[in-house]
């Protein structure tokens, strides 16, 4: 008979044990379910935000790369040498001569690069101390050799 108890009690204490330990796992994985959700709600706003903003820019933008097309040129390859043309007058003595102002602490060079589409780009520039930004259009000649011109530009006040 004791040992009758002693196996019902045991049985009961492992049922418990085990119910408890299930209750809390089950616990664990529902709040483990709410985070991921939470976290693929956050990942769809931000894969949002990204087709946002990447509508702006010549790789992202369907009606650019089909005008870019149409004239013969390959958007990726259009991008390339329009930021070699672009980061080589860097490399010139002085100024770089797409930025319209004379560097105050140093020569004006240009450091970043967002093409909008086909035609403009927008352009970060310093030097040093002082930066701004420009819009710069570029386009193709006849004889298909790259054209650059400054748009606008804006020197921030120190």
């Amino acid at each position: 008979m004791y040992l009758f108890f002693f196996a019902l009690l045991f049985i009961i204490y492992q049922y418990m044990n085990e119910k408890s330990i299930f209750e809390s796992q089950e616990n664990k994985i529902e709040n483990l379910g709410v985070k991921v959700e939470k976290q693929n709600d956050s990942i769809e706003i931000l894969n949002n935000q990204i087709i946002n903003l990447d509508y702006f820019t010549l790789q992202g933008n369907e009606n650019a790369m089909t005008y870019l097309e149409n004239q013969g040129f390959e958007a990726a390859a259009v991008e390339a040498t329009v930021y070699d043309a672009i980061y080589e007058y860097n490399f010139e003595k002085g100024n770089n001569p797409l930025v319209p102002f004379d560097g105050m602490n140093g020569d004006m060079k240009i450091n970043k690069l967002k093409f909008l589409n086909h035609k403009w780009i927008l352009a970060d520039f310093t030097d040093g101390k002082y930066w701004g930004e420009m819009i710069l259009e570029y386009s193709f000649n006849e004889k298909k050799e790259l054209v650059l011109n400054t748009i606008a530009s804006f020197l921030y006040p120190q």
